[in-house]
């Protein structure tokens, strides 16, 4: 995983490269400008750009969208102070990948990241309903859309109270998978334990009741 991060404040962008390298992620360079990060992006052809919306001068969403524009496979993650749905909305609509709040956790971070790579979109839960682009989309929907039916299996056990014994033994994986999907589940959903996925599930209808019908 080779990253470019473009952030004008450096202190904060030297942190975030010490932080995702101590996740085994390669940093490939800090551009503190919107000009910058067009040429480093030429320079080091990253797989993912984490973005500052907030840049002086150009608008982080016009580079981020130019990126896009000339790499298709590039993936762009906005990381930004600003807590705004329509600005959320307007980087979906660009074709980022995500849109991340800077008091997103490492751990979280890194997993949108991997999400992005997979195809997948991040935002956090509380931007979600503003982030819609108001086609009547339903954000829980845009949440679970990004499940694969495997951790819908994963899922529905867990709101059945499995553990991970339990879950590896039902879906044929072994625990470490059983791991990685829980992982990949609390990002998609943006909850933060197993309890809260769960919970989450059962009160939106993601999983079956007890009687094998969806609510």
């Amino acid at each position: 995983m080779r990253v470019l991060v473009v952030e004008d404040q450096m202190l904060f962008a030297e942190a975030i490269e010490v932080a995702l390298q101590k996740r085994d992620v390669d940093v490939v360079g800090i551009a503190r400008t919107g000009e910058d990060a067009l040429d480093l992006l030429e320079e080091t052809r990253p797989d993912v750009v984490l973005l500052d919306v907030g840049l002086p001068g150009e608008s982080g969403l016009s580079v981020g969208r130019t990126m896009i524009e000339r790499h298709a496979e590039l993936k762009v993650l906005a990381l930004t102070a600003i807590t705004d749905g329509r600005t959320a909305r307007e980087a979906l609509r660009a074709g980022f990948s995500g849109y991340l709040t800077k008091d997103t956790d490492v751990g979280r971070l890194v997993r949108a990241i991997h999400a992005a790579l997979a195809g997948e979109v991040t935002i956090p839960k509380r931007l979600a309903r503003q982030a819609v682009d108001g086609r009547g989309d339903d954000p829980v929907a845009i949440m679970t859309a990004q499940l694969t039916d495997r951790e819908r299996d994963v899922l529905a056990l867990l709101a059945e109270g499995a553990d991970s014994d339990t879950v590896a033994e039902r879906c044929r994986i072994s625990k470490n998978t059983v791991r990685t999907h829980v992982q990949s589940i609390l990002s998609k959903l943006n909850v933060h334990s197993r309890l809260e996925a769960a919970a989450f599930a059962v009160r939106h209808g993601i999983v079956p009741t007890g009687d094998g019908r969806r609510p």
